[in-house]
């Protein structure tokens, strides 16, 4: 689905599985995250993201312009349900329950620009194109008479992964770079020699760098694990596990906007200040991940000397006191995070703020300036956050 106004496709951001991440529009490259199916429901149809099995929606259901269009779990709710007009540009995309149409905030045309519900007028960023991708039909071919399943409900708060026991062990004396995938076979890996050390100096060396486009999994990382783990770009790590963490257990770098890096599944124990540190551009998303006792699960570089709006996604996290707090961000650069299926544990007093916000800077310390939910830069709700005493 192509904004005739920007030329860039409808995506769910960093290719999410999670509810509640609000749509935007990105390059148009085709992949998961890119590609919609379109179902007939009610009069309209169903667009539901071919990598999630989650529909497009309203938020809230709000029939009010400027409401995020965001993707949900499909339940044939009429503000899941969209109409076409064609016009001379493409279609109005209209949602069934207020008749307002899909459009990109501010009708901006940049890369990441959100989606969201505004009044139908011949705005260029109010009209839509179809291009058929893979198995997926355009609006003017009958479309499938039922929607796709929808994916499973976030794993029960109480189904907390076990960590792994170690499959061998492996000293690391100078940095292991990764080009590609490096699979771990979940062995342990720790620091001696110039990476023998887990203190707090930003100057660590890390255990592995990971290049552009690099993937680590199935590893463990034991005590000293230095500075963890460096990606230099678009990187995955999959089934990583910090025991002890170091300085950070990752710091991700590169300066392009539409860098999405991505960490699903595996967790970090012991880290007195950050578990992720975000210092480049882009988006950073962690799913399926465990934390215990910590400081910050992600932090938005709070002084770096070159400073981008970035953004975080927080997808079914296990959060185990103590921690300071789950994320940082800094709003005077535009960040936001995300958060959905996050559970807290051992925080009676709830102490533990989940989005903490500061202003940034490019040197000295950035000052704190509040926490909690907002439209703009913290965008989750209570519901999102369960806690388990």
């Amino acid at each position: 689905m192509k904004n005739a106004g920007s030329g860039l496709c409808l995506q769910v951001p960093g290719a999410s599985t999670g509810t509640g991440v609000q749509l935007a529009q990105s390059s148009c490259t085709g992949t998961a995250g890119q590609t919609w199916t379109l179902a007939a429901s009610g009069g309209g149809y169903t667009l539901t993201a071919s990598h999630s099995g989650r529909c497009a929606g309203v938020r809230d259901a709000s029939t009010s312009a400027g409401k995020p269009v965001e993707q949900q779990s499909c339940s044939g709710a009429a503000s899941q349900v969209w109409k076409l007009t064609e016009t001379g540009s493409g279609f109005q995309v209209v949602n069934g329950n207020g008749g307002k149409c899909l459009n990109v905030k501010d009708s901006s045309t940049a890369s990441g620009a959100l989606v969201q519900q505004n009044s139908c007028d011949s705005v260029k960023s109010k009209h839509w194109t179809f291009t058929p991708a893979g198995s997926t039909p355009p609006p003017t071919t009958p479309p499938p008479t039922t929607p796709p399943p929808t994916t499973p409900p976030p794993t029960n708060p109480g189904d907390r992964p076990a960590w792994p026991s170690a499959n061998g062990q492996q000293a690391v004396g100078s940095t292991i770079a990764v080009s590609g995938t490096l699979d771990g076979g979940m062995k342990r890996y720790y620091g001696t020699g110039d990476l023998g050390d887990d203190g707090q100096s930003e100057d660590l060396p890390a255990l592995f760098e990971l290049a552009d486009g690099a993937t680590l999994q199935n590893v463990i990382l034991g005590s000293p694990a230095a500075d963890g783990v460096h990606c230099k770009g678009t990187c995955t790590l999959k089934n990583v596990w910090w025991e002890d963490v170091g300085e950070d257990a990752a710091t991700f770098r590169g300066s392009s906007a539409s860098l999405v890096r991505t960490i699903d599944g595996g967790g970090a124990k012991l880290a007195s200040d950050k578990v992720f540190q975000h210092n480049g551009a882009g988006t950073l998303v962690v799913k399926n991940f465990q934390a215990d006792d910590i400081g910050k699960l992600v932090r938005s570089c709070g002084n770096c000397s070159t400073q981008y709006g970035r953004h975080i996604q927080l997808q079914n996290i296990w959060l185990t006191a103590p921690a300071d707090s789950l994320v940082g961000i800094n709003t005077n650069y535009g960040d936001t995070a995300r958060m959905s299926a996050v559970t807290v544990y051992d925080d009676a007093g709830r102490d533990i703020e989940i989005c903490t916000k500061y202003k940034g800077t490019t040197s000295g310390e950035p000052s704190k300036i509040g926490s909690g939910p907002d439209s703009t830069n913290c965008l989750y709700r209570e519901s999102d956050i369960t806690y388990v005493d």
